[in-house]
Formats: structure tokens, sequence, C-alpha cells
């Protein structure tokens, strides 16, 4: 049987933005009424969290089985500073395989970096989708890469942004941000010089490479969700501590990676301290609104459910266009 091959130009022009926000939606939901299936995601230290070996990166492996669409398959990505970054390159390398369900044959293997990027901003929108009880936000953004556009991307197609505040220690990356982002924000864009300021807002958004716990407890607000994105932990325990709800997509995977990864392991932060997922809310389960009181840390830590969820739409779309190539390998 053959198997579809498409490179990440195929793949870009085969999906868009507002059809990722919708495929993650549905598979929200069906993470939420047990429709799909997503293990946590394996990780393999290249040096990442170890001295040993020396190549500053880590691999993960992510499968998953949706529901909705009957296919299965696996994202194996991973993010190298070191010589990859020396090179010039990207920081994420991903690939995506699908695999029929049924018989077990692969269908499809795609470049995964773009699909990455687009669902990594598509989730925070359907967090806020569910979260905010309004038709407009203001934005606090740290980090003017290709997350943070991705971010503000996905996030204009949910609600209006009327104010968006970015931070980002490269001066000159902010600035191209800026030209680049006005399409998508309604209100102002505006750079700022000193960190804190970048903490005004109705989402807090953190999206660096950073391995400073820069955020400080005292700088979110009432009012606002705390979303800590970037690669490594970008915010002080304290923080974390002291929100007033925690939200989160895959309840094991936020325990033991990212933000929450130290306090869980120190038995400081469990299980029990998750209000909800994101799949609850999508669902009606559970119903939570951010109000003027209250704080909330919201951890869409990343699923490969949502990568296998929306390769499988561009893998159909490939197939009718006739776009990509193909290999027999077995």
């Amino acid at each position: 049987m053959k198997t579809l091959l498409l490179s990440q130009e195929e793949v870009k022009s085969l999906i868009t933005m507002e059809e990722v926000v919708e495929i993650c939606d549905k598979t929200f939901q069906g993470m939420g009424d047990g429709t799909v299936i997503n293990p946590t995601k394996l990780t393999l230290d290249l040096g990442e969290a170890s001295s040993y070996p020396p190549y500053e990166g880590f691999m993960n492996a992510m499968p998953a089985y949706i529901g909705w669409l009957d296919v299965a398959g696996l994202k194996w990505v991973g993010g190298f500073l070191g010589e990859r970054k020396k090179m010039g390159l990207p920081f994420l390398t991903s690939l995506i395989l699908l695999i029929n369900p049924r018989i077990g044959n692969f269908k499809a293997v795609m470049e995964g970096a773009h699909i990455t990027n687009l669902r990594t901003g598509a989730q925070t929108a359907i967090f806020l989708k569910y979260l905010v009880d309004k038709k407009s936000i203001n934005i606090g953004l740290y980090g003017a890469g290709m997350q943070g556009h991705t971010q503000t991307e996905a996030i204009s197609k949910v609600l209006d942004i009327d104010e968006l505040r970015v931070y980002d220690i490269n001066k000159e990356a902010a600035l191209r941000f800026a030209r680049n982002m006005e399409h998508a924000v309604k209100g102002r864009i505006i750079i700022v010089d000193d960190p804190k300021e970048a903490a005004e807002g109705d989402a807090i958004i953190t999206v660096t490479q950073s391995k400073e716990r820069f955020v400080k407890n005292d700088w979110i607000k009432p009012g606002s969700m705390f979303f800590p994105m970037g690669s490594y932990q970008e915010c002080e325990n304290d923080l974390i501590l002291n929100m007033d709800k925690i939200i989160v997509d895959h309840v094991q995977q936020s325990l033991h990676r990212g933000a929450l990864k130290e306090l869980n392991h120190q038995g400081k932060i469990t299980e029990e301290h998750i209000s909800a997922t994101i799949g609850e809310l999508a669902i009606g389960k559970k119903t939570i609104k951010i109000n003027n009181n209250e704080r909330f840390l919201c951890i869409p830590i990343g699923t490969g459910a949502l990568d296998v969820a929306v390769a499988e739409i561009v893998y159909n779309k490939a197939v009718k266009r006739g776009i990509g190539g193909s290999y027999e390998f077995a």
C-alpha cells in the first residue's frame, strides 16, 4: 500500500487557521466525551533537561485516536537549540504519521511543524472561547516569534482583540510582529520595553524560550488568565500556587511537563488542584468563566490528538486535489 508524502509547503496550501480552530474545538469535545484517545506524550531527553547527550534538545512521541474522524496517528516532534540554532534552523522539527485504525497501514507522512504552530495557537483560542463571557479581549504577549504570531492569529478568529501589548527581548522582532499582525488586531498593538508592562490584559500569554522564571506573582491581576506556554517554566512558583483555578487540556500530561512539573514532583500541585479540562468545558460538563475577582492558570500543554485531527483533514484534502507524492514502503 502506498503512503502519501506531504511537504511543509504542501501542508500550508491545504489548511487555514479558521479550519484549525474548528478542528481543535471538535477534538477537545471528543476528549471531553471519551471518543478521542490521547495517551500521555513520551519524551526523549536529548540534553534539554540533562547534560547527556549534549544536544540541547528533546523529542516527543504523541499518539492519538480521533473518534469523530476515525483515524489514528502519531506526531514525532522535537525542539533543539545548540547546533540546530547555530545553523539557523527553526526550533521545532516534526513529522506526523497517519494510520488507518482498522488495518494499521500508514496512510500518510507529512511535515508537522506547521500544523504544530497552528494548533498551538488554536488551543489557546478555544480555551478563551469557553472561559471568556464577552466578545473582545485585551492581551499581553511575551514572545514575538512564530508562536506569538499564531497565538494572535488564532485568538482573532474567536474574539476581537482590542489591545495587544507585546514584549520581546529582541526589539526588532517585536516591531516586525506589530507590522505583520496589524490585520488581526482591531485595536492597538503596543510594544513595551519593560516586561512588567505586558502583564496587563485579560489574557497573559508567554511563548518564549527563556529558562528564567521572569513572570512574577504580583504582575498578574485579578480578572486575568495566564497561559505559560513557552519551552521552559517562565513564571515563579508563587504565581502558580496562588492561582484561583487551574484549567488544562490533559491532566496527566500537564502535571508531568511544563509549568506544573516541578510543583507536582514536590507534591504541592496534584490532580485535585485542577479545576477542569478544556474538554469538560467544551461539552458543557463543567462551566467556568473568568471574573473580576479570580486569576486563572490555563495550561494547554499540547496534545497529539489535535495534530492528528488536523493532519487527517490535510490528508483528505490532498487526496481530493491530487497533491503530494507517495512511496510504497512495503
